[in-house]
Parts: structure tokens; sequence; C-alpha cells
């Protein structure tokens, strides 16, 4: 498999799945997305389904505020349609997958500078998709009030 960057769609595997969707019927690419990240959720082995997994998060992201839209010279050039709300959870547990996975994708960087900016890569999907939640703090009076 070739690997020449970091992106979500920067890798062999990724492009064809790009390649793939491009091909599908516009009715068609929510399943080969939510084939993706089942197949990387259910797998009991090492996680073949991978790379099209974080293509296929990204996408999902990318339809959410702070999503990047995925329109490198790899990525799909097909219009996705809008997903439905489950891929969001089903991308965010993908990708924990993913990053969790000792053997996986993770290991194989040569470079540990690629290893962090792929992890960060990663982090940033995931924060998109499930974006930190910010808590209204209230004023306690003080007893002077």
């Amino acid at each position: 498999m070739g690997t020449w960057g970091t992106g979500p769609f920067d890798n062999d595997t990724a492009a064809d799945f790009a390649d793939a969707l491009d091909d599908a019927e516009l009715g068609a690419r929510e399943a080969l997305v939510r084939g993706a990240l089942v197949r990387t959720i259910d797998a009991a082995g090492p996680l073949w389904a991978a790379d099209e997994a974080v293509a296929a998060a990204a996408l999902v992201a990318a339809q959410f505020p702070g999503g990047e839209a995925v329109g490198n010279f790899c990525g799909p050039e097909a219009a996705m349609p809008p997903f439905p709300a489950d891929l969001r959870a089903l991308a965010d547990e993908a990708l924990a997958r993913v990053a969790d996975d000792e053997d996986g994708p993770a290991s194989g960087w040569v470079d540990p500078a690629d290893a962090r900016q792929w992890r960060a890569m990663l982090a940033h999907l995931r924060a998109v998709l499930y974006p930190p939640l910010s808590l209204a703090l209230f004023e306690v009076p003080s007893q002077n009030d």
C-alpha cells in the first residue's frame, strides 16, 4: 500500500474508496460510508478497513461545523448526500478503534513526526464529530451581597 501524506485520503486504500464513492449512485454512497465504519467497529482481528474508515469519518465530519471539505486530489469528486445523525457516533467509534489499535495504522509510521500529525488529524476529526462541551458557569453570590 502506498501512503504519501497524513490526510484521510492520503493512501491507496482511501483513494480507492473515493473512487468507489464516485462510481456509486448518490443513494448508495451512505451505505458505502456506513459499511467502512461498521467493518472497522466490528473487526475482531486486524483492522483491514481502517483506512477506509478514517476516510469515511472525514466525510461525515465534513458535514459539521469545523469539518473540512474533502477536496484534495484523492478524495471523492462526487457530492455526498446529507448523512443521517447516527453516522456521527459510528464515525467517532471507528476513529477511536483505529487510534487505539496498537498494531494497526497508528503503528505503521516510520517518521515519528508523521505519526504525531496523523494522530492529530484523528483527534481533530473526533473533536469535530463531538466537540468538547463547554459548561456555562454561573455566578455564585458572595456572602457580602
